[in-house]
């Protein structure tokens, strides 16, 4: 027995003990996982979750486990359990969450769980993965994803909502929030760049200037700073400061697309047209460029400020092409063989992509009724507006005064009330200026007015069973300017009754939705047809932009702006083409 003992003990002295920690199952969770075995491995992560309950990475691996094996809600409830108990600073169990409730159909539920994700992670490992999955969310939900911020990338949803506003033309309201990012990006330089741009087209040239010296002490080097910078000399008619400016800029040869486009337009805006000239050719010979109207048309006037007739009336054709509903190829083009002929003297051209400012006066006095939508929303116009408003001699001030009484939105209240403030203004300037100011003020009062008198109440119109037309209520003369749009599209329409019923329908819902905010009078043609246009859409109608246009005599780029606006309140069905 001792002898025995001995061995055992000789035998047992051998042995390297097993120590049954979560290391241990983990590595067994692995090295079956690599072998395919996922129900071991799933049994091996729950051990290695016993052993070490506090450690979310374990948790991680039995969900994605799961994941795999296509339990999703067994899969979600232990990626909650991470956030809500284990360790909340676990965000990218968000984005674990959106791919599970992405595979159980569930997209509604996959959004809210990758907007959580991107507004709250701050490493963005999947970012790749997350903008896949939103172009499915978007294709499922036959909508864009809203986003307030990717906290992962500092400030960038909040500049690419800026850069959309200040390419509509709405300089206000992108200064707005672009003011609101430099306190809180403040290495955020394109953000900065963008604010200056947006002050510069509002006339505020010395804060655009102040702002673009804060980018340079930041960065010297900063080719978008060093470009408006020389443009604000220019205006300034500093014309020494321009020249050092034009000497480091013309030795600068970038490649980046955006880079090049901006080195080219303000070259050509300083007068630089041969440098300009080669830098459009080289973006027009780019794929990604080659199809972009507004750069053939800038490759034109550098081609035509160069004396290079012929090569500019190939690119004015080109711009024909490119963009066949535009007049400004067919002005330019008429300019240039009057030059060709001699019957006209050559001028310089401007870097813009419309009509020069005196013609689009021309042009809206001869609609007789007011400055076309399409018109009011160009950006590059507004900015030719508020431009002159500022800058014009005191005949163009004027004019533009009462062009921008016709349009009348926030951008314009917000300039008419600058331009009120500013010290200088001649006296006569200033009392038009608040005239068309009060005007505008006082016709939006009545708007929300004309709500308040007859509240709307689309539980009580359900009840009713139609919305009462406008004769019904002609003894209250108070008809509300919601209730004259679908009154104007039932009479324009040739439709059944169902059809006027998803009408009423949809524009009940988009009402509902918008509240206190309503369709002011001047538009109500369009909403109208773009009114009708959807609701054909929803039943299956054969229908076109340009059919409903004809009839309201319309464009059908309107019909088609106001339909997509029910479009995208409403969230109706089937997607607008």
């Amino acid at each position: 027995m001792k002898g025995k003992l001995v061995r055992a003990e000789g035998h047992l002295a051998n042995i390297i003990p097993i120590h049954l920690d979560a290391s241990f199952f983990f590595e067994r969770a692995v090295r079956s996982l690599d072998r395919n075995h996922v129900d071991k491995a799933l049994k091996y992560f729950r051990k290695a979750v016993e052993y070490e309950p506090e450690n979310p990475v374990n948790h991680c691996n039995m969900a994605g486990i799961l994941s795999e094996k296509g339990d999703y809600e067994a899969s979600n409830a232990i990626l909650a359990n991470v956030l809500e108990v284990v360790d909340p600073s676990m965000t990218e169990c968000y984005f674990y969450m959106a791919n599970n409730y992405a595979n159980m159909d569930r997209f509604e539920e996959a959004e809210q769980a990758l907007v959580t994700y991107l507004e709250e992670d701050t490493q963005g490992q999947f970012m790749t993965e997350a903008e896949e999955m939103m172009e499915l969310l978007y294709y499922e939900l036959d909508r864009p994803t809203k986003l307030n911020r990717i906290k992962s990338r500092k400030g960038v949803v909040e500049h690419d909502q800026a850069r959309e506003l200040l390419e509509e033309g709405k300089f206000a309201q992108a200064a707005e929030l672009l003011e609101g990012m430099s306190s809180d990006y403040p290495d955020y330089l394109a953000a900065r760049n963008n604010l200056a741009l947006a002050y510069y087209y509002m006339g505020l040239f010395p804060k655009a200037k102040e702002t673009i010296a804060e980018v340079l002490e930041q960065e010297p080097g900063n080719l978008h700073a060093l470009c408006n910078l020389a443009i604000f000399h220019q205006n300034e008619n500093r014309a020494d400061q321009v020249l050092l400016l034009i000497k480091k800029l013309r030795v600068i040869v970038p490649f980046q697309h955006e880079q090049v486009y901006k080195l080219a337009t303000t070259m050509g805006i300083l007068g630089q047209h041969d440098t300009a000239y080669v830098h459009f050719r080289r973006l027009l010979k780019d794929e990604e460029t080659a199809a972009d109207p507004a750069l053939a048309h800038y490759a034109a006037v550098a081609a035509y400020n160069t004396e290079r007739y012929d090569a500019a009336e190939r690119l004015w054709h080109h711009v024909s092409k490119l963009d066949p509903g535009s007049e400004v190829s067919r002005y330019y083009l008429s300019g240039l063989e009057a030059v060709k002929q001699g019957e006209q003297e050559p001028e310089k051209l401007s870097y813009h992509y419309h009509l020069p400012f005196d013609e689009q006066f021309r042009q809206w006095e001869n609609y007789g009724s007011g400055i076309p939508e399409e018109m009011k929303n160009d950006p590059l116009i507004r900015s030719s507006f508020f431009w002159a408003l500022r800058h014009g001699d005191r005949a163009t001030k004027l004019q533009v005064i009462h062009a921008l009484g016709m349009i009348g939105d926030y951008e314009v209240q917000q300039a008419l009330q600058s331009f009120i403030e500013e010290p200088g203004e001649e006296q006569d300037l200033l009392e038009a200026a608040q005239t068309v100011l009060n005007g505008l003020k006082s016709a939006e009062h009545e708007d929300r007015n004309s709500l308040v008198v007859r509240p709307f109440s689309p539980v009580a119109l359900k009840s009713i069973g139609k919305v009462p037309s406008t004769s019904e209520q002609s003894d209250t003369g108070s008809t509300s300017h919601w209730q004259a749009v679908v009154d104007r599209a039932l009479q324009m329409s040739e439709a059944k009754a169902e059809l006027q019923q998803e009408m009423e329908r949809l524009w009940t819902d988009y009402v509902s939705r918008v509240h206190p905010e309503v369709p002011g009078t001047k538009q109500i043609e369009g909403w109208a047809a773009g009114l009708e246009y959807l609701a054909a859409k929803n039943h299956s109608r054969p229908v076109t932009y340009q059919s409903i246009a004809e009839r309201y005599g319309i464009s059908a780029s309107t019909v088609s702006k106001y339909a997509k606006q029910i479009h995208s309140v409403c969230n109706s069905k089937p997607p607008l083409v």
